[in-house]
């Protein structure tokens, strides 16, 4: 049973990424705890999928396959909210596509189509669910982030993680702009969590799954289902003084130090143990 807090009965949550990984799972718990859906997703038939799995809750969903990163679209999209809701209380601002490559090989053709993706049409969605909510005089923003926004990757990851740091900045700037008006705006910001892209790039490097977990003290990826209860507290009212926060999700990684080594002791105090005797 779904605490009164927590309970998403008769709101409306838009969610884009639908198809897989953190927006499936978002969605999956935030029917779960009784909001109504609009599931968006380039991959309809996935789109489609999840919103079978959401119905048997008992909760109505729709589905559009928007190109979140064209605002003529996603005004389309926000135009279908109102037709078939009148409303939407909670967005999800999951789905954004990153592109790999080394700084001096970057195209910038490459990086600007990083930018409208992540960064213009993360805004642009935004922009058309916080008119709204202001209207209504409430609502909740989960932009999706990454530690890329906060701490360098490497890797090749530059043009994403400037995409993610703007994520991070467009959240703290709206929520400083909207919560006097009731609506809050925060990020979720993870570490490596398993999906498609990831598992094969890990396929086709062996090494590459050891040397993230290096650097995470929990000792495992991130799993889709680790998003579930966070999107479920950010609709609900159970986190209704909290905006414009940065939330990792990311089994210790910010946390510990770039230089860390969780759980081992170190040459040295093992050392300190044998020369003192101390436990």
């Amino acid at each position: 049973m779904i605490h009164e807090m927590f309970q998403l009965k008769g709101r409306v949550a838009v969610v884009s990424g639908a198809a897989q990984g953190m927006g499936q799972a978002s969605a999956l718990a935030l029917a779960n705890a009784g909001a109504s859906l609009v599931l968006v997703d380039r991959n309809l038939e996935g789109a489609e999928a999840t919103a079978e799995q959401a119905r048997t809750t008992g909760v109505r969903t729709i589905c559009s396959n928007t190109d979140v990163s064209d605002p003529d679209s996603i005004r389309e999209l926000f135009a279908l909210v109102d037709r078939e809701f009148g409303r939407v209380d909670f967005l999800g601002n999951i789905a954004g596509d990153g592109v790999l490559s080394s700084p001096e090989k970057l195209a910038i053709e490459d990086l600007q189509r990083v930018l409208q993706n992540l960064v213009i049409g993360r805004f642009c969605m935004c922009q058309e669910a916080g008119r709204r909510m202001i209207a209504q005089g409430r609502g909740s923003i989960m932009n999706i982030g990454s530690l890329a926004s906060t701490t360098a990757l490497g890797r090749g990851h530059i043009a994403y993680s400037m995409a993610m740091g703007s994520v991070v900045q467009m959240t703290r700037e709206l929520s400083t702009e909207w919560a006097c008006r009731g609506v809050r705006v925060n990020a979720v910001l993870p570490a490596q969590v398993l999906n498609p892209s990831l598992e094969a790039r890990i396929a086709a490097d062996p090494t590459l799954e050891s040397r993230f977990l290096k650097g995470i003290p929990a000792g495992r990826l991130g799993q889709p289902r680790d998003i579930m209860g966070l999107a479920v507290l950010l609709a609900s009212d159970a986190s209704e003084w909290i905006t414009g926060a940065l939330i990792p999700m990311d089994g210790g990684n910010l946390a510990m130090n770039a230089g860390g080594t969780p759980g081992h002791e170190s040459q040295l105090v093992q050392s300190f143990r044998a020369e003192t005797g101390k436990n």
